[in-house]
């Protein structure tokens, strides 16, 4: 994506060096964090400061190319606890495994070829998104207005997106679009990132509460539900950011085509089903209290919750594969 007529990706390696764009302080700040060794993309990676199926896998896989450069001689011990370091970050996001994993196996030969693997695998993410992009766009009609639920768009890839990345390819060919953003509590994602992106792409959007994708499908307003995944079980159940599976629900009801857009690099076809999926449980603190920008442009958390309360966050749900109306692939669109 250009910003400030600069391309950027969302994450990339220079040297034995990664940076990547700081997400957190986005919408308001744009600024890009350095991450000078393994354990500096594990703290990106559990704080959200990166995120995104296929952000968070690339960054692990630059995380597993540093580790083989810190390490000192063939010392297997450090390589082995930095690889369960980097996948205990966040365990639901299937390309994080798969990133490390790869690289993992390409150090056992040489440090470069670490180095080569992980490269490859933040290029193959970018390539494939924008596959991703060209299938899904053939299922967008003119004048069409979407329904996006987080964010899976450039943000949450090296670049492109996936659930974005058809939306992106529809607007160039000239199609008339509206999205509307879910706003995606806790986090913000949709407010905050998918809003953001759009808003860089000049395409017509308005964010809307959470609880509104209800009403939009009940009226009409919405042609279709495009989201991204986490992970994707060998039955076609998709575990994507919480909330989605009340859109999948939702949409169903009101026969809306409802649309999961990953690589394949998402899906495990070593679990069974949804039911097999971790699902993360994440930090009261994120439902407590918001941040935001203040009228005199300070950034700052606020308690947006009763005194004294807690809260429990689940960071992902599982969507069954019979709400899905099918999944848009590098590869083309496919029956879950």
């Amino acid at each position: 994506m250009r910003i400030n007529d600069i391309d950027y990706r969302t994450v990339w390696l220079e040297g034995d060096v990664v940076y990547m764009i700081d997400q957190n302080r986005l919408p308001f700040e744009f600024s890009v964090f350095r991450a000078a060794n393994y354990k500096e993309i594990c703290y990106a990676i559990k704080t959200m400061i990166i995120r995104g199926a296929g952000a968070i896998g690339a960054a692990a896989g630059f995380a597993m190319a540093q580790a083989y450069l810190q390490s000192t001689g063939k010392n297997i011990t450090f390589i082995d606890n930095a690889r369960k370091d980097i996948e205990r970050t966040r365990p639901t996001a299937r390309n994080l495994f798969y990133a490390t994993e790869r690289v993992y196996r390409a150090g056992r030969k040489s440090r470069e070829a670490a180095v080569i693997e992980a490269q490859q695998v933040a290029d193959e993410d970018a390539r494939d998104s924008r596959n991703i992009g060209k299938h899904g766009n053939e299922l967008i009609k003119d004048g069409f207005t979407i329904q996006t639920h987080c964010n899976a768009g450039w943000l949450a890839f090296v670049d492109y997106g996936t659930a974005l990345s058809p939306i992106y390819h529809a607007h160039k060919q000239g199609k008339k679009l509206f999205v509307y953003a879910d706003e995606t509590r806790p986090r913000g994602q949709g407010a905050r990132l998918t809003a953001w992106e759009l808003k860089n792409a000049g395409i017509p959007f308005k964010i809307i509460p959470d609880t509104a994708g209800a009403y939009l499908m009940s009226q009409g307003m919405v042609d279709m539900v495009i989201v991204g995944a986490d992970r994707i079980a060998a039955n076609g159940d998709v575990a994507n950011k919480i909330g989605t599976l009340e859109k999948a629900i939702i949409a169903d009801h009101y026969n809306v085509p409802f649309y999961v857009a990953a690589p394949t690099s998402t899906f495990d076809k070593d679990c069974k089903s949804g039911k097999d999926i971790i699902i993360e449980e994440r930090s009261e603190e994120e439902v407590l209290w918001q941040s935001g920008m203040h009228k005199d442009g300070s950034i700052m958390d606020v308690l947006v919750s009763a005194p004294g309360s807690s809260a429990f966050n689940p960071a992902v749900d599982s969507t069954p594969s019979s709400l899905v109306t099918a999944i848009i692939t590098e590869k083309g669109i496919i029956k879950p």
